[in-house]
C-alpha cells in the first residue's frame, strides 16, 4: 500500500512536494482504471489520500489540469508497460509488447475507453497527450526493428509506411477495446497473431514514395 493511501491510523510521513505529487498521480491512475475519467474528481482523490481539498489545488490547480496529469501518467504508464523486450526476432517482441498492451486493457479497460474518448474531445491537451503516446508506440517498432529487421519483411522506412503503420495502431486500439468487452470467440492468441499479421501486410502494402512533379 503506497503511502499516499495509508489508512488515517497509520503514523503520517512528511513527503516532500514533488514526491507527494507523485504519489498522488499513482492514486489517481491507480482510480482511473475502475471508472470514467469524469467520475475522477478532486474530492474521491482527496478522501482516499487521506489529505484536504486544499493541497491537492495546491499540486494541481484545478479539475482539468488533474486530469490532464492523470491522463499524461496514464500515457507514460502505457508506454513503459508495453516496452519491447531486447530476446527474439521482431515478430517474437511485436508479440510480447501486444499481448502486454492487451493486458493493460483488460486491466484498465473503463479508464482506457474513457482516455480514448477524452483524446477525440475537444480538450487539446488530452489529444496531445494521446497523440503524443500514439506517435511513442508506433515509432518505436522502426527504431525496434531497425533498418535490417524490417528488410527481412521486404519493408524500408518511409514516411508512407508510417502513416500507415499509425492506422494500424488505431485499428489494434478499436478492436482491442471491442474485444475486451466481446471477444466474439475470437481467442486471445489468435487475437494477438491476427494483429500481428495484420502489421506486416498493412507495412508491405504502403505505396511507394514517388518523385513529386
Amino acid at each position: 500500500m503506497s503511502a499516499a493511501s495509508a489508512p488515517s491510523g497509520s503514523p503520517r510521513v512528511r513527503l516532500d512536494p514533488a514526491t507527494r505529487k507523485e504519489q498522488l498521480l499513482d492514486l489517481g491512475v491507480e482510480l482511473l482504471s475502475t471508472r470514467d475519467l469524469d467520475e475522477l474528481s478532486i474530492d474521491l482523490l482527496a478522501e482516499r489520500a487521506g489529505i484536504s481539498r486544499g493541497l491537492l489545488y495546491h499540486y494541481f490547480g484545478n479539475k482539468q489540469e488533474f486530469h490532464e496529469a492523470v491522463v499524461r501518467r496514464a500515457a507514460a504508464d502505457l508506454i513503459a508497460v508495453t516496452a519491447p523486450v531486447e530476446d527474439g526476432d521482431m515478430g517474437t517482441r511485436l508479440l510480447v509488447s501486444l499481448d502486454r498492451y492487451l493486458a493493460f486493457v483488460e486491466a484498465n479497460h473503463r479508464g482506457y475507453v474513457s482516455l480514448v474518448r477524452a483524446a477525440n474531445g475537444s480538450n487539446p491537451v488530452m489529444r496531445e497527450i494521446y497523440e503524443e503516446a500514439r506517435a511513442a508506440l508506433t515509432d518505436r517498432i522502426f527504431a525496434t526493428a531497425g533498418e535490417q529487421g524490417l528488410a527481412e519483411f521486404g519493408v524500408v522506412d518511409t514516411p508512407a509506411v508510417r502513416l500507415f503503420v499509425r492506422g494500424w495502431a488505431v485499428l489494434v486500439e478499436d478492436v482491442v477495446i471491442r474485444w475486451v468487452e466481446d471477444p466474439a470467440g475470437v481467442a486471445r492468441d489468435d487475437l494477438l497473431l491476427s494483429l500481428s499479421a495484420i502489421l506486416a501486410q498493412v507495412a508491405v502494402s504502403a505505396p511507394p514514395v514517388r518523385p513529386e512533379g
